[in-house]
Formats: C-alpha cells, structure tokens, sequence
C-alpha cells in the first residue's frame, strides 16, 4: 500500500550521494541521484497524488553538518515526510582526515536530529541506513567503524518507530550479481545502477511496487 498521500511534500536530507549534483539556485532541482529517479518512478506511477519532492543535501555533511543547517533546511520546509541518508562521512573523516566521529556522538546528534524535528512538525520518518563495499581494498577496513553506526541508525529507527530501507545488506547482496565496482565505482559513490538500486528500495520502503 502506496503511504505517500495526496499533496505530501518529501524531503530528502543527506550528504553527496543525495546531493548528487543538485542546483543549489534552484529550489526545485534534485541532482541526477536517487532523489530524481524517486520523482520520475513516483509520478509515472501516481501523477494525480501531486507529491512534491525536495532535496536538501549536501556533499560531504556528516550528522553534525545537518544540525547546523536543519531549521532552515528541513523545519522550515515543512515537509510531511523526511529521508535521511547519513552516515558514511563520519566514517571516512576518520580515514582521509584523521578527524572521527564516534558512534555514540553520531548516535546523539542523529537523535537530536530526530528530536528537533518531532518536537516541530508532524513529519514522518524514513531513514536510510549508509554502506560501504569493498573497492578498493582500503574500505574493507572501514567496516569497523561504519557498522557500528549502522547499528545505531536502526536502533534509532525502531526507537522512534520510523521505516528503514535497509542499504547495506542490499548492495552487498547486489554485489554478489555483479562486482562492488559495478554499484559504487569507490565503494560509496553509487553508479546510476547503484542510484536505482536505491531508488527502487525507497519506493519499495514506502509501499510502492514498480511492478
């Protein structure tokens, strides 16, 4: 069952994977990632629901970033449903920049996200859980880092009841059809199968069969 309802505006709040090259002069633009393939599929299927689709992310935010800017790019929008995908730059800070983010920080300020956000509107939640595959090589060793905040973020969506789509276990399992490099060329940046692959576990998320 579609739970995407008549008129909703969704907002899609996250870092480069969900910026994806969005024009940030235009209020409208959703980059050329998951986010438009999301709006295409949707309305092809829904044109008459007049769902609004917005994007707000940013490359290279981590958890903390979003706090910072999230009364103007998320409270003050309004929106009736709210997707956040975040997580994999505050692992990789730890790597390229020797500047980490423990687990239990990206807990609390993920929280505090969710929080902010309850205690202002009456949005609905859907979270989206980062991943990492295994190309090139170094990433493996990400795994120690990334997968406790993959715990957490679940823990966080079966506290506050909100839906998850479930990344990690999908793209490694995709990686088993084709090569890691196939749906993330670095192992973080999705390829546009990888985009799909995501778009298609949102709307799937969401209620929505693509048939």
């Amino acid at each position: 069952m579609n739970l995407l309802q008549q008129g909703d505006v969704v907002l899609f709040q996250g870092d480069s994977i969900t910026d994806c090259g969005r024009d940030r002069n235009y209020s409208g633009s959703l980059g050329n990632g998951y986010p438009l393939l999301i709006d295409s599929l949707f309305g092809m299927q829904y044109p008459e629901l007049n769902v609004t689709f917005l994007n707000k992310g940013i490359s290279g935010n981590r958890v903390v970033d979003l706090n910072e800017r999230w009364q103007e790019d998320c409270l003050d929008l309004k929106p009736d449903w709210l997707s956040i995908y975040i997580g994999i730059n505050d692992t990789w800070r730890r790597y390229d920049s020797g500047d980490p983010t423990s687990t239990q920080a990206f807990k609390d300020g993920y929280r505090k996200l969710i929080e902010r956000t309850k205690e202002a509107l009456d949005a609905k939640l859907i979270m989206v859980e980062p991943f990492v595959l295994p190309h090139p090589e170094d990433r493996r060793a990400w795994r120690e880092d990334l997968d406790p905040k993959i715990t957490a973020a679940r823990e966080l969506a079966v506290e506050y009841g909100a839906l998850l789509v479930p990344l990690d276990g999908l793209f490694a399992a995709a990686s088993v059809r084709r090569e890691a490099a196939f749906w993330a060329p670095d192992g973080v940046h999705p390829s546009p199968a990888g985009h799909g692959l995501i778009a298609k576990a949102w709307l799937e998320t969401m209620g929505v069969s693509l048939g």
